[in-house]
């Protein structure tokens, strides 16, 4: 497979290094990229302890600049990668925004918007593709080595 510029690897690789930023200034490691014809229109980690903010998910952060950037609510077109599975939270936030694509690494078996229905669709909008486990291993370990330090 040849590596592009424009594939989901090189997205899901942008928000890797998103959720490198997030642990370095010690959030939990998420990071999110939205991508509309083929441009990068947001890049975002989480931030809820440097904000004070509950909601500051890389992913709403994401779909909030996103949003700003194109001046519109919905991003039809756009596709939001991201380094763990979204919570209901941001599930509901994507479902809102009527994301093309969601594209999603390491599963988050606690709190991951899965856990809440039998099916995506049941929460996502419509017409949103899914896809998950793109780089799962190294966001998951990111995640897991985050919270073992944490405890230690």
């Amino acid at each position: 497979m040849e590596f592009s510029v424009f594939s989901d690897d090189h997205y899901m690789e942008l928000a890797y290094k998103e959720a490198l930023k997030a642990k370095e200034i010690g959030e939990i490691p998420v990071g999110a990229v939205v991508v509309c014809g083929r441009k990068v229109v947001a890049k975002a980690h989480n931030q809820t302890e440097s904000l004070q903010d509950v909601t500051a998910h890389a992913e709403v952060l994401a779909i909030t600049a996103a949003s700003n950037y194109l001046g519109a609510k919905y991003l039809t077109e756009c596709t939001l990668y991201v380094t763990l599975e979204p919570c209901l939270m941001c599930a509901g936030a994507i479902s809102w925004s009527q994301l093309k694509r969601l594209v999603y690494a390491a599963k988050d078996a606690s709190k991951g918007f899965t856990n809440w229905s039998a099916s995506q669709q049941e929460i996502l909008h419509p017409k949103t593709q899914v896809t998950q486990g793109l780089m799962a291993e190294p966001c998951g370990l990111l995640i897991e080595d985050f919270f073992r330090e944490l405890r230690n």
